[in-house]
């Protein structure tokens, strides 16, 4: 296997130590677009939040500072992934606020309406079957509830052969039934976030 390949693997489904290095690389190197993305929540109070592809765990870190009453969930289907994200969310863990799972995004192990928001950062173009996990995620949100799909442009143009446009992304949304779809693009032109409501 290529180096290249092997990288792109690592990112998509990190294992050992070169998976944790990923991890801690990731972390870093998408903490402003984190921050970004993740003042387009519209949320407030005690929000009940699922963090879906959590990887090192940073966006947890980054929601449970600003929703300190939140109940946050993360999930991810790569077990280094989940040891790494439990590791830098320690506290969260302990008290009981973060919970953090080994799980599937197009079977996910929560009942209908459960959460008031959904995030996936970096990620959704490494799911096998993006449509049915999108209705995966509108099954698990409570009405009203929003879903955040955020991604720098270039990895959308790397990985993805369908879904590459804003218009297919916004159709995407009204396919798995949400009810508006909200197209964001950071100033820099490299980062988008789409946001449906349920």
């Amino acid at each position: 296997m290529s180096f290249m390949r092997n990288l792109v693997e690592q990112a998509k489904h990190p294992k050992g130590k070169l998976g944790s290095m990923m991890l801690k690389m990731m972390n870093s190197a998408h903490t402003n677009m984190y921050h970004w993305a993740l003042n387009l929540i519209d949320g407030q109070g005690e929000p009940t939040i699922l963090d879906i592809g959590c990887g090192g765990g940073k966006t947890i870190q980054l929601l449970s500072g600003i929703f300190p009453n939140g109940v946050i969930y993360g999930i991810d289907h790569s077990e280094q992934a989940v040891k790494e994200s439990m590791k830098a969310n320690q506290k969260g863990v302990q008290a009981g606020k973060i919970t953090i799972l080994q799980a599937d995004v197009a079977s996910l192990p929560f009942e209908e309406n459960s959460f008031h928001v959904a995030t996936a950062i970096q990620n959704h173009y490494f799911w096998p079957d993006l449509e049915k996990s999108v209705r995966e995620v509108y099954r698990v949100l409570r009405p009203g509830g929003s879903f955040l799909i955020v991604c720098e442009k270039s990895s959308i143009d790397y990985h993805m052969k369908t879904y590459r446009t804003i218009d297919e992304m916004e159709r995407l949304f009204e396919r798995c039934w949400f009810r508006t779809a909200s197209v964001f693009e950071h100033e820099n032109k490299r980062w988008l976030c789409f946001r449906g409501r349920k």
